[in-house]
């Protein structure tokens, strides 16, 4: 079995204009149905997004996100004078679902639970789990996205979004190994060419320019070496913890986190 490191080796290996040659052969053009931004059969929107990610996203110069985490619409900051969105962590990013228990909600967590996205008002999560995804609102769609009048989907950080919402439809796998198929997004896979294979969108199968195909087969590139890198810092730096009860800890690439971004003291 190859190594995280093998895996980087190989990615780094990968030749832009061959994963271009691939994306123009099976053709794609985003037609705004926003599919790929909101919940599907009653679950969630997840995305995985990096901590520096999180960052630029609350950096980010962008309309009001949608609230997700519970805690009211972010408010403009009028004690400077300054009338720029304040977010904080949670209304950018959740804890990653996978590996959490539910639990009743009894009394106040310690340590910041989390509610359940599909239990009821009684049940929170707790427990431990690895990375980041997009926040959601009360209907399990992405909080960055939005429609028109017309019903147009449009996506609020468009110029921040994270990596896997830059390449999607699009993964990679290594070596001819479907099992190293890397970030695969949400959607089965449909398409294949090479080692780009290409999940379920209604824009697959659309004319794309060489110029739009080859930024992205950079970006994808880019996104299959973040990914690795991100792994292989979250095994480096993973530390087994014990959870308070209601608590959730979030290992990632910078180490065990609670549910608002800070780090959790061992």
């Amino acid at each position: 079995m190859r190594s995280l490191e093998d895996d980087l080796e190989l990615a780094r290996s990968l030749e832009p204009s061959e994963l271009a040659d691939a994306i123009e052969s099976i053709g794609f053009e985003c037609t705004r149905c926003g599919a790929c931004c909101t919940s599907h059969d009653g679950d969630p929107h997840t995305a995985t997004v990096f901590p520096d990610e999180v960052r630029a996203l609350l950096a980010a110069d962008v309309d009001s996100p949608t609230d997700g985490s519970g805690n009211g619409p972010p408010e403009d900051d009028s004690s400077s004078g300054s009338t720029a969105t304040v977010r904080e962590w949670r209304d950018v990013a959740r804890p990653m679902p996978y590996g959490l228990r539910e639990i009743e909600d009894e009394s106040e967590p310690d340590g910041g639970g989390i509610d359940s996205d599909d239990a009821t008002s009684a049940t929170r999560l707790e427990g431990e789990t690895f990375e980041w995804a997009l926040q959601t609102d009360a209907c399990g769609d992405c909080v960055f996205y939005a429609e028109d009048e017309a019903g147009v989907g449009a996506c609020l950080a468009h110029e921040d979004r994270p990596l896997i919402c830059r390449t999607y439809p699009f993964s990679v796998v290594l070596g001819d190994d479907e099992s190293t198929a890397l970030g695969q997004p949400m959607g089965e896979t449909v398409d294949e060419e090479g080692v780009v294979r290409a999940h379920e969108c209604e824009g697959l199968g659309r004319d794309i320019s060489r110029e739009d195909a080859e930024t992205l087969a950079r970006t994808l590139k880019e996104r299959a070496i973040r990914e690795l890198e991100e792994a292989i810092a979250v095994r480096d730096g993973y530390q087994p913890v014990d959870p308070g009860s209601g608590e959730v800890v979030v290992h990632d690439s910078e180490g065990a986190k609670r549910i608002d971004g800070t780090v959790r003291e061992k």
